[in-house]
């Protein structure tokens, strides 16, 4: 019984002690990184290839004004439809960052590309969109997307460059119209807009910033309409501010709002920072041209006044409708898009303009709430067409929108700080700035609850085996 105590004893205290030791030494990390991805370690030749693919079709993707959100995902998913699963994407306003890890068998290879440009062209789009759908379904390889993908960017535009300038300008007259106006103010919308577009088009090619380009553009409108309104080419009962506050929208078309909101919302916030500095810019460059125009024009003219109320009814609901489609559908053609997604922009204007009416005219919403429900009617259709509708998700979402732009209230406030009152004028922008801003979240939400899911995540790999392990 003496003997059997004490090797009772040993036990426990040798048990205590593993116990004590498993209880104090580290263990292996939780997830592990850094293993080397695959069997065989990715080659130098081979990351260049797929990081220049990769980050090519960002660049394009980014200056089109796409999310980086969205654009990070394209990234990566291309990435590892070619070979390569084990990469980071990091974007910012002007540039892309892309590193591929090759475990602890070789060193990571990194490559940025900065975005110079800024550009809408739908076409070009569509097409990158091809090439990334050949890669992920293993059609082509890195070598033969690289040149498919260099024919997309170099193609020549489907229509010549007249076309997008009557795109911008049938974009202006549809909202005059969509506004209330006549076919006189429509006329004399597009008239004002074709030729801003090609002002612009000369003063980008002579380099001027695009902060002055909005200053000119927004004074031009406004002296344009002015000049046309003291000569008597509007008759009683038209309304000649609408000229203006069509022009507005088209200058505020260009404006990556939406991209903003949605970089802010999914955390990239240097992102929406930098084009939240951007937006706040150009506006007030298009704030300064038309604050000057009508400063000048009350020298030599009658004041230009804020139209009264839309006006309302079935019949114009009707005409309403249509024109909202027609906006859309002309933002598209200015974007140099196919006829197969200028018809698809066309009825998302139309049920964003539809959804807003009827919220405003029917259930007695405030702009701002109906602007919002609108836009995520817009998202949604953008989500839904993302999951092969054969049109780019980001023609619905700026197109649809376009019909919903705060031009009205922009020029009202415009003509508050010019004519009337400081205190007045800001009141009515913060209005405008809210309708944006609604705008935004609502084509963010609509598009996030459609949205394919991404399916389930590869469980993480195992620890390599040490040396020795039986």
């Amino acid at each position: 019984m003496s003997d059997e105590r004490p090797r009772l004893t040993r036990r426990v205290g040798s048990k205590l002690r593993r116990e004590a030791h498993d209880l104090i030494t580290p263990g292996p990390p939780t997830v592990q990184m850094l293993w080397p991805v695959g069997p065989q370690v990715p080659d130098d030749a081979h990351v260049q290839e797929v990081l220049d693919l990769c980050m090519r079709v960002g660049e394009v993707l980014l200056s089109s004004g796409e999310s980086a959100d969205e654009t990070t995902a394209v990234m990566l998913r291309l990435a590892s439809a070619c070979g390569l699963s084990a990469v980071d994407v990091d974007i910012t306003f002007t540039s892309i960052t892309m590193c591929c890890h090759r475990g602890m068998a070789a060193p990571p290879v990194t490559s940025m590309r900065l975005v110079r440009y800024r550009s809408l062209d739908l076409k070009r789009l569509l097409g990158v969109g091809r090439v990334i759908d050949r890669v992920e379904q293993g059609r082509v390889d890195v070598q033969r997307a690289a040149a498919e993908l260099s024919e997309a960017v170099d193609a020549r535009h489907p229509y010549p460059r007249w076309v997008a300038t009557a795109g911008w300008a049938l974009l202006a007259a549809s909202i005059a119209v969509l506004l209330g106006g006549g076919w006189i103010t429509g006329a004399a919308a597009f008239v004002v807009t074709a030729a801003i577009d090609r002002i612009g088009r000369l003063l980008s090619r002579r380099g001027l910033p695009a902060f002055f380009q909005q200053v000119v553009g927004g004074m031009f409108a406004t002296l344009s309409t002015i000049g046309l309104f003291a000569l008597g080419a509007f008759p009683p009962g038209t309304r000649p501010s609408l000229v203006v506050a069509a022009s507005i929208t088209v200058l505020l078309s260009g404006l990556s709002v939406v991209g903003t909101v949605q970089d802010a919302i999914s955390g990239y916030y240097v992102t929406s920072a930098g084009r939240a500095v951007e937006i706040a810019l150009l506006s007030a460059g298009l704030l300064t041209g038309v604050v000057l125009g009508l400063r000048i024009g009350l020298e030599f003219a009658p004041p230009l006044e804020v139209a009264g109320e839309l006006a309302t009814g079935f019949g114009r609901f009707t005409l309403s409708l249509l024109a909202g489609a027609t906006a859309a559908a002309g933002f598209a053609l200015a974007g140099y898009a196919p006829g197969r997604s200028v018809v698809a922009a066309g009825l998302a204007g139309a049920a964003g303009w539809g959804v807003y009416a009827l919220l405003v005219q029917v259930a007695g919403l405030g702009p701002v709430a109906a602007t919002g429900a609108a836009a995520v009617v817009v998202g949604a259709a953008a989500g839904l067409f993302r999951r092969g509708g054969g049109v780019p998700p980001l023609v619905i979402t700026l197109a649809g929108i376009t019909p919903l732009l705060p031009g009205f209230s922009a020029y009202r406030g415009f003509y508050q700080l010019a004519v009337e009152g400081v205190s007045d004028g800001l009141v009515t922008i913060t209005l405008a700035l809210a309708i944006g801003l609604a705008l935004a979240a609502g084509v963010a939400l609509g598009d996030f609850l459609t949205r394919p899911r991404p399916g389930p995540q590869p469980p993480a790999a195992s620890p390599a085996p040490e040396a020795g392990a039986a």
